[in-house]
C-alpha cells in the first residue's frame, strides 16, 4: 500500500512536455526558415524583374527641346516602373556613352574614326506588369512612333527565359509550401496525440463520473497554447540568430531582405503553432471522450 500510495499521481492536463516542445518547435523552425526563404526569392525576383529593361536610342543631332518633349512621353507612360512615384529611365549622352565604352575596352575609338559614331539614349526599366511578349512588343512598337526616336532595342530571348524560370520557379515554391505546411501540421498533431494517449484513461474515467466535456479539455487545451507559444518563440529566436549569423556572413544578402515581412513571418509561427497543437488537443481529447473502455486499451 505504500508503494502505491508514493507511485507519482497523473494529473489531468498533464502530459510529457519536453518531447512535445521539442517536436513543435523543430517542426515550426523548418517551416520558418521554408518562410524566410520564400521571402527571399520573392525579393529576388523582384529584383530581376525590376531590371528588365529597354534601350531607345534618339535621332542623331536632336535638340535639347526635343529630348526634353521625348522625356516627358517617356515619363508618362503607365509601363514605365515607378519607385516612390518617380519613373525609372535613364538619359545616356552619346558623350557619356563614348567615355564608358573607351573606359571599358581601354581604346579611344573617336581618335581613330574622328567623330563619335554613337546615340543618345535612354534605358527603361518595365513595370513587372508590362513583361510578357505581347506587351513588350507592343511596348516596343508605341515607343517607336514617338517623334525622334531612331531604334527601340532589348533583348527578347533573354526576357522570354526570365519569365519563364520565374514562373517555375514560383510554381515549385508554391507546391513546397503547401507540402511543407501539411507536413508540419500532421507531425505535431501525431506528437500531441501521442502525448495525451497516457491521459487516455484519465480523461475517460473522469467523462464516466460525471465531469463535463469543457471541465475536462481546458487544462489540456491552456498547455496546449502555451507549448505553441513557447515552441513558436524558441523557433523565433533560432531563426533570428541564424539569420544574423547568415547576414555577417553574406553581405549581399541583406539587400534582399524585408523587415515587415520578416516581422510577419515571425509573428505568425508561434500563432501557427498554437493553432495546431490547440486543434490537435481537442480532436484527441474528443476521440477519447467517446472511446469505449474496451477501445482504450
Amino acid at each position: 500500500m505504500k508503494e502505491y500510495a508514493d507511485r507519482p499521481k497523473s494529473q489531468l492536463g498533464s502530459f510529457p512536455i519536453t518531447n512535445v516542445i521539442f517536436s513543435t518547435m523543430l517542426a515550426l523552425f523548418v517551416m520558418g526558415l521554408f518562410g524566410l526563404l520564400l521571402i527571399h526569392a520573392t525579393k529576388l525576383t523582384k529584383t530581376v524583374q525590376e531590371n528588365v529593361t529597354i534601350q531607345v536610342y534618339l535621332n542623331k543631332n536632336i535638340t535639347e527641346s526635343d529630348v526634353v518633349r521625348i522625356d516627358q512621353a517617356l515619363s508618362q507612360q503607365a509601363f514605365i516602373l515607378k519607385k516612390n512615384g518617380i519613373p525609372q529611365l535613364a538619359f545616356i549622352s552619346k558623350k557619356e556613352a563614348a567615355e564608358n565604352l573607351i573606359k571599358e575596352t581601354g581604346e579611344n575609338f573617336i581618335e581613330i574614326l574622328q567623330e563619335n559614331p554613337l546615340r543618345d539614349s535612354y534605358i527603361l526599366h518595365i513595370d513587372p506588369a508590362y513583361q510578357d511578349a505581347d506587351q513588350l512588343h507592343h511596348i516596343k512598337k508605341e515607343i517607336s512612333d514617338i517623334e525622334g526616336i531612331f531604334e527601340v532595342c532589348y533583348v527578347e530571348n533573354v526576357v522570354s527565359a526570365i519569365n519563364k524560370n520565374l514562373r517555375q520557379v514560383s510554381i515549385i515554391l508554391i507546391f513546397f509550401t503547401i507540402i511543407l505546411l501539411l507536413a508540419v501540421i500532421i507531425l505535431i498533431n501525431n506528437t500531441i496525440r501521442l502525448a495525451l494517449y497516457s491521459q487516455r484513461f484519465l480523461i475517460r474515467s473522469m467523462n464516466l463520473v460525471g465531469a463535463t466535456a469543457s471541465f475536462i479539455r481546458k487544462p489540456f487545451l491552456v498547455r496546449a497554447i502555451l507549448i505553441g507559444l513557447l515552441a513558436g518563440t524558441i523557433a523565433d529566436v533560432i531563426l533570428l540568430s541564424l539569420l544574423h549569423y547568415v547576414n555577417l556572413q553574406i553581405d549581399s544578402l541583406l539587400a534582399l531582405q524585408q523587415p515587415i515581412k520578416i516581422f510577419i513571418l515571425l509573428a505568425f509561427i508561434p500563432l501557427l503553432g498554437v493553432c495546431i497543437t490547440f486543434t490537435g488537443t481537442y480532436r484527441a481529447i474528443n476521440k477519447y471522450l467517446h472511446l469505449s473502455l474496451e477501445n482504450l486499451h
